[in-house]
């Protein structure tokens, strides 16, 4: 149990990580949280998949592929920078009841399992990504705060108002990097939908803002962590460098687009 507090904001709290047991067997709220926000993304996307010309049932086959491979792209992602950690017992490879999951692991091996088997399928894959990215944003607003309740992925000091304290921080007031991600996902999620209603210029384009909305947000939120993933060489974040790439390409990507959405609008009305 952790004896958590916002002083600045005259809040405390007392936070269990294990929400019930069976037997020997113990339920985490960071697997229910994680789980609560897979399911509300599958529903959001079942009631949506009619606006992207998807079958039910085969985007139930690439989201069973994608789930499975997010797991283990997500465990590889974390072990190949932690190797260290890891080399002289490879067993503990396997283990991940303890933690050690890596966010952009999960996305790179769940969206590379549901493209191919979308691609076998012959779906709309660039729609089939717009649904991903919305329920991605769902899914990582809601399942961040399993880091509230492990009381992990939080920042460096600071002063203002809503700094987090818990005997994880050394009883010091630190970033809620967590709160800072599931907010910006969960509002990330509103204008992309809203943009998707009124905004829809092409299949693709909820993914690639999605590319900019969350990869401009983690490239500063990352610089606050103290936990973050290193590179090898430099010395560097490799979640910013990763998340700068995503904003540049995402960027490019969708002036791309735009002007191949315009340059067809214009041809049409042409002829």
């Amino acid at each position: 149990m952790y004896n958590v507090s916002f002083p600045g904001l005259g809040l405390n709290f007392k936070v269990e990580r294990v929400a019930f047991s069976i037997g020997d067997f113990n339920v985490y709220w960071y697997g229910i949280l994680i789980g609560a926000g897979f399911l509300l993304a599958l529903v959001f996307a079942m009631k949506n998949l009619k606006r992207y010309n998807i079958h039910p049932e085969e985007f139930t086959d690439c989201v069973f592929a994608g789930l499975i491979c997010g797991i283990i792209g997500a465990r590889l992602y974390y072990v190949a920078f932690r190797w260290e950690d890891y080399s002289q017992n490879l067993f503990e490879i396997f283990n991940i009841h303890n933690g050690g999951l890596a966010i952009y692991g999960g996305i790179i091996g769940g969206l590379g399992a549901a493209c191919i088997v979308a691609k076998r399928k012959k779906m709309n894959i660039p729609g089939m990504l717009d649904i991903g990215a919305m329920g991605f944003l769902i899914g990582q607003g809601i399942g961040r705060w399993g880091n509230f309740i492990n009381q992990e992925a939080f920042g460096t000091p600071t002063d203002l108002p809503w700094g987090m304290v818990s005997e994880n921080t050394d009883n010091i007031a630190v970033h809620p990097c967590f709160f800072y991600e599931s907010v910006w996902c969960i509002l990330g999620f509103f204008v992309l939908f809203i943009l998707s209603l009124k905004w829809r210029k092409f299949d693709g384009q909820s993914f690639i803002l999605y590319l900019i909305w969350y990869g401009f947000e983690r490239m500063i939120v990352e610089g606050l962590r103290t936990d973050s993933l290193y590179t090898p060489f430099f010395g560097l974040r490799v979640s910013q460098i990763l998340s700068g790439i995503l904003v540049i390409v995402g960027i490019v990507l969708l002036i791309i687009n735009l002007r191949k959405s315009k340059d067809h609008s214009v041809e049409h009305n042409e002829y």
